[in-house]
């Protein structure tokens, strides 16, 4: 690899974490300001208010909304994930027994999809114009616009 190459994928592995801190904080706001309390939620209508701030206090509810995402930011960069809410288990662990099973259909996913993405590429290819050519455009095109949304009844 030469210096070019290694920039522009710095370049891109910048621009992949500017964009996630972004959308994490947009995330973060939109939680922040929709109604409902998280500590009544997850307590039931049946608790007391006490048990209410306690919770809130124990979540860090009662804070401000900056310095709570400046704190999650600090514990997810230490990875520290955070507890469930609904299960009281830690989100690393509910999130750890489901990466086997998200490799194994990432894999699959990849050793299907990239043969049959060469095989059609290199027949378009060759037969640039035509109407082979054509054909494949036509069913391709609007499966790779559509990708999880193909077999919904609805159009893209």
């Amino acid at each position: 690899m030469n210096g070019t190459t290694l920039w522009l994928i710095g370049r891109r592995l910048g621009a992949a974490i500017v964009t996630l801190l972004i959308v994490s904080m947009v995330v973060f706001a939109i939680t922040a300001v929709l109604p409902g309390d998280a500590a009544q939620q997850a307590l039931g209508q049946f608790a007391t208010p006490e048990q209410v701030a306690a919770l809130r206090l124990k979540m860090g509810l009662d804070q401000p909304g900056v310095l709570r995402y400046l704190h999650w930011l600090m514990s997810l960069l230490t990875g520290d994930l955070g507890m469930s809410v609904s299960s009281a288990t830690p989100v690393s662990e509910l999130m750890g027994g489901r990466v086997p099973n998200t490799l194994m259909l990432a894999t699959t996913t990849a050793l299907v999809s990239v043969p049959v993405a060469l095989v059609v590429g290199i027949g378009s290819a060759m037969a640039r114009g035509g109407r082979l050519d054509n054909i494949l455009s036509f069913v391709t095109l609007p499966w790779s616009r559509c990708r999880s949304f193909w077999w919904r009844p609805w159009p893209c």
